[in-house]
């Protein structure tokens, strides 16, 4: 039990929709009226304090692939970078997002071992098999309040129809990771000019709207409440704004590192550059910023894979994919501010409240979140050694960012 102080600190309260300096208590990661005795005194000046994070997509590695991350160790990053409640696709090696018990128990290992809140997405098909449907009414008993078949096929768009009527039926929301298989084939690399000059196999920007194109449909015939994650491609967020003018039931989000990064990251075979959805051009990248910003995309993720350093060593197109983000999650939401594309208090509701209410946890987040303090002004080195995450994939390696996590309150 310990009392901080916090002085003349510039609180962003996405809740209270305010944004003002002033001095705060926090008792346990909880704002609490003044009182005498206080543990620690910490001046805010020139500080910002916001809310714990809600990251709709991180990959943890565990279990199975805990060569390149764990609950501890990615837990562990994701909490000293502000990121409280992580969410992950079921998509794990072995699966084991289709059964409900094991999902309980892959919670609490999360806050026992890496002190955050795990949220686990369900499988929509068995061993996402593509198949047949799991058994979503279990995953519900488990804690479920969401399904995905994550990047894995299906077998055809009858199996689509059918989950998705089952989801509907139990209300759990449908994640999308949309993409076309037979468009994106075995590809890697947006396809265009820098992709072809190296003869990289090519995932083109219709491999994912076709995908969003269908599911859409289906989400309209069915009724299912849908979710679109990590959407890459500006013609995407067209047609989600299509949708959602039309009042279908639909919620979006785009990876962090998709407002920065382009397809240029991959000239001269760049593996840290390879992730997927790939990077693409400078205009879907502008178009997707245009996209956060309106509220058509309704919140940003970190999409963090952390990944060992053997697994970005062989050809480009034979590298796994993936890039670790905890660690540069917030510096790229200050670059954000810092380029005029949101005011701070825009940016806290894209990775705070908004991703709460996507996740249909807005009570839940609002009684467990604690408060971080940033310090927008710190300018620090990406590297192997400021990166806390068991993973250091990452193209921005050796770049200067500004703005840093300096304390969790939990």
């Amino acid at each position: 039990m310990s009392i901080v102080k916090i002085e003349n600190v510039r609180v962003l309260d996405p809740i209270e929709k305010t944004d003002q300096v002033k001095t705060v208590y926090l008792e346990n990661g909880k704002l609490i009226n003044a009182v005498d005795q206080v543990d620690e005194t910490i001046d805010g000046q020139d500080k910002w304090l916001m809310p714990t994070m809600v990251d709709l997509c991180a990959r943890l590695r565990e279990p199975g692939q805990q060569q390149h991350g764990t609950l501890k160790s990615e837990g562990k990053a994701a909490l000293a970078n502000g990121i409280l409640h992580v969410i992950t696709p079921p998509d794990s090696k072995p699966i084991v997002q289709d059964n409900g018990a094991l999902i309980h128990g892959l919670i609490e290992k999360a806050k026992l071992d890496g002190g955050i809140y795990l949220q686990i997405i369900g499988a929509q098909t068995q061993g996402l098999n593509g198949k047949q449907p799991a058994n979503m009414a279990g995953l519900k008993k488990g804690g479920c309040t969401a399904v995905s078949n994550a990047n894995a096929a299906f077998e055809n768009d009858d199996v689509v129809i059918r989950t998705l009527e089952y989801a509907a039926g139990l209300g759990l929301t449908v994640v999308f990771y949309a993409e076309e298989p037979q468009i994106a084939k075995d590809g890697c690399a947006h396809e265009g000019f820098i992709a072809s000059r190296q003869g990289l196999p090519m995932i083109p920007a219709i491999a994912e709207t076709v995908a969003i194109a269908k599911y859409l449909l289906m989400i309209e015939a069915t009724g299912v409440r849908a979710h679109f994650g990590l959407l890459s491609s500006g013609a995407s967020v067209e047609l989600i704004r299509a949708a959602k003018n039309k009042g279908l039931p639909v919620t979006a989000d785009v990876a962090m590192h998709q407002l920065h990064l382009t397809e240029e990251l991959t000239d001269g075979f760049n593996s840290l550059a390879h992730v997927r959805p790939p990077l693409r051009s400078i205009q879907d990248k502008e178009l997707l910023r245009e996209g956060v910003k309106n509220g058509v995309i309704d919140a940003i993720c970190t999409h963090h894979e952390p990944l060992s350093s053997s697994a970005k060593m062989a050809p480009f197109a034979e590298t796994q994919s993936g890039i670790t983000a905890f660690d540069t999650y917030v510096g790229l939401g200050i670059q954000l501010i810092q380029e005029g594309v949101f005011e701070p208090l825009e940016w806290v509701e894209k990775v705070t409240s908004t991703p709460a209410a996507v996740a249909n946890m807005t009570a839940r987040w609002q009684q467990e979140s604690g408060w971080v303090l940033v310090d927008p002004t710190l300018t620090w080195t990406v590297s192997k050694d400021t990166i806390i995450s068991q993973g250091k994939n990452t193209p921005l390696l050796g770049q200067q960012l500004t703005g840093k996590v300096l304390s969790t309150f939990v």
